[in-house]
């Protein structure tokens, strides 16, 4: 990048940077709205904001909250005063309001270039040190009082704007990187929905307003076997690695936090998994219930009692297919129809798993839509590695300059 060594950030002299409090650097916004009665139309609450990223993709509206909340403006910064270590801290381009759970703070363009003030809220020094500001243990929470006397060292304002300019040019890389996964995730879900079903203009009994345009068969029917997880002990170290409900996430498995069991004389023979095998989340929160991903990978490894293995009869289904059409929003609708609700758990027994609606081609179109679709997640991983380099070498940037 000729920016970067134009700049030489490697060797970036500091010796003319000057120390500022925070509170010279940034004002913190307090301008209060009612939900209730306001005409702002956008709310954003930390749930909404993503971590280690200057953007806001996802809203809620006044009808979501109560109580009073944050006024902010275009140019303003919302970041997450609470659990400061989730690192929180996105650019407003919209009139609302935000949670009070969070700071706005406004740049002072006499001290920092607004176009650099949210890439120095995301550095190491400032983070680091909003977590150790941080008070409480259950839910830290940084004070302005205590935030405003901090100081942070800063380039003069002739450098700022070369400096922002090198930072966004690497930002729009990683958004463009994003935007192509999004279109990814967006085609295959397309392929998959248009080669099952129409548009119904009438409600359909089974799929609402989309009518599938193969048969439709119970799950159960498609099946060979149902079974429900071990229900022994697990421990950090062992011989076999059992899989659980963290594991399970859109589709695929996550071979992270593993427990171990050891058993004894062949205990665990059947209930060792086969590449194939789609595991089902049978008891979760009520939210998250139902997650389902597919067994592909080499090694021995059993699952646990909070799981069910669903077997697929592969001379009618496609096990890649079953995975799929259950994490569709149609297919986890159907599913999460039978979910009981709980205090802090929900449940859908194997019972209610037969019962489950699916559109069934024949195992041939079934093999042709999945290999496009395994085409298209493919591309997917490579664009997921590229994110991560892009993020590395941002993120690297950021804590180069500041």
């Amino acid at each position: 990048m000729a920016n970067e060594k134009e700049l030489n950030l490697e060797h970036l002299d500091k010796s003319g940077w000057q120390t500022y409090r925070f509170e010279q650097i940034a004002k913190s916004i307090s301008e209060r709205v009612d939900p209730n009665n306001t005409d702002l139309k956008i709310y954003v609450g930390l749930e909404h904001l993503d971590a280690e990223t200057i953007h806001i993709k996802r809203f809620g509206t006044p009808d979501d909250v109560e109580g009073q909340k944050l006024r902010c403006y275009p140019g303003d910064v919302i970041f997450g005063k609470r659990r400061a270590y989730q690192r929180k801290a996105a650019l407003v381009d919209f009139d609302g309001f935000c949670s009070a759970h969070s700071m706005v703070l406004r740049a002072n363009p006499n001290v920092i270039d607004p176009r650099l003030f949210p890439f120095f809220l995301h550095s190491d020094t400032f983070m680091h040190r909003a977590i150790d500001i941080s008070v409480g243990s259950l839910s830290p929470t940084i004070n302005w009082g205590t935030l405003k006397t901090q100081e942070f060292l800063l380039p003069p304002k002739d450098q700022q704007a070369q400096l922002a300019e090198l930072l966004w040019a690497m930002d729009e890389v990683v958004e463009r990187e994003v935007r192509m996964l999004e279109k990814l995730s967006v085609n295959k879900k397309s392929i998959f929905k248009n080669s099952l079903y129409n548009v119904s203009e009438f409600n359909d009994r089974f799929f609402g307003k989309h009518q599938s345009i193969f048969n439709v068969k119970k799950l159960g029917s498609l099946l060979t076997e149902i079974q429900y997880g071990i229900s022994e002990s697990l421990d950090n170290q062992g011989e076999i690695p059992v899989l659980r409900m963290n594991n399970l996430q859109n589709g695929k498995l996550l071979l992270q936090d593993l427990k171990f069991t050891s058993p004894g004389n062949g205990a665990l023979d059947r209930f060792i998994l086969n590449r194939g095998d789609v595991l089902f989340n049978r008891t979760n929160s009520y939210d998250l219930v139902g997650k389902v991903s597919l067994f592909n990978e080499k090694g021995v490894y059993s699952f646990a009692s909070y799981l069910i293995r669903l077997k697929a009869d592969t001379d009618r289904l496609d096990p890649r297919f079953l995975n799929f059409y259950l994490n569709t929003a149609i297919g986890l609708a159907k599913i999460r129809k039978y979910r009981t609700p709980g205090v802090s758990q929900s449940n859908i027994n194997a019972q209610n798993i037969k019962n489950v609606p699916i559109p069934l081609p024949s195992v041939e179109k079934q093999k042709e839509i999945m290999d496009k679709i395994d085409s298209i997640e493919e591309n997917e991983t490579l664009y997921e590695k590229k994110i991560l380099t892009s993020k590395s070498l941002q993120k690297s940037l950021i804590n180069q300059i500041f």
